[in-house]
C-alpha cells in the first residue's frame, strides 16, 4: 500500500524530549561551527539546526541553546562565520561542543572578510551579521544576514543522524 504508515506506530503518551530526540532523528542533518572573532580571541561553538532561509535577501539561520556560554558572546560582536563541516571534520563538531576548554588548540583557520575564523577544510563557510533573533523555546532562532560565502564542491558534508556520525552513499562506496 503506497504511502502507508500502518509499519509506524505513535509514541504513547506526553510529547517528552526523548521522544523528540527520537523521532527527529530520523532526519540527517549538516553540523556547523559557528565562530567569531571576540575580544579576548576566536570563539566558537557547533551546532546542528542550520539552514538556508531567504534567497533575497540572503539569510541563513541557526539556533542555539538558550544554556550556550558563547552565543551570547558572539551575540556582541555581531559578526560570525557557519563553518560547515567536512565528512572529516568529527573532531571539530565534539571539539566545539565543549566547554571550558581551548577549543581552538590545534586547529588551523584563516580569517573570513569579517575576521571570524574559517576552518580548515569546511565543505562551505557563510561570513554573516546577526539579521535578527527570535524565542525558540529551549532554543534561541537566529537569522544571520549573508555578505560573504565560499564553497569546496570536493569536500562531503559532515552528516549527524540518529545520534552518531554517517558517511554519504558516495563515500560508503
Amino acid at each position: 500500500m503506497s504511502g502507508s504508515t500502518a509499519h509506524m506506530s505513535p509514541v504513547p503518551g506526553p510529547v517528552t524530549p526523548e521522544a523528540m530526540r527520537d523521532a527527529l532523528g530520523a532526519f540527517a542533518s549538516g553540523v556547523v561551527v559557528v565562530t567569531a572573532q571576540g575580544p579576548d580571541g576566536p570563539i566558537g561553538f557547533t551546532c546542528q539546526s542550520f539552514s538556508s532561509l531567504s534567497l533575497d535577501p540572503p539569510l541563513v539561520s541557526f539556533s542555539p541553546s538558550r544554556g550556550s556560554s558563547t552565543w551570547p558572546r558572539i551575540r556582541t560582536v555581531r559578526r560570525f562565520c557557519v563553518n560547515v563541516l567536512a565528512a572529516d571534520h568529527e573532531r571539530h563538531s565534539a571539539g566545539f561542543a565543549r566547554s571550558g576548554t581551548d577549543k581552538f588548540a590545534g586547529v588551523e583557520w584563516t580569517p573570513a572578510p569579517s575576521g571570524a575564523p574559517v576552518l580548515e577544510g569546511v565543505g562551505a563557510w557563510i561570513d554573516c551579521t546577526l539579521w535578527n533573533e527570535y524565542d525558540g523555546g529551549d532554543h534561541t532562532i537566529v537569522a544571520a544576514r549573508v555578505e560573504a560565502l565560499g564553497a569546496d564542491p570536493q569536500r562531503l558534508p559532515l552528516l549527524f543522524y540518529r545520534g552518531g556520525y554517517h558517511l554519504t552513499p558516495r563515500e560508503s562506496s
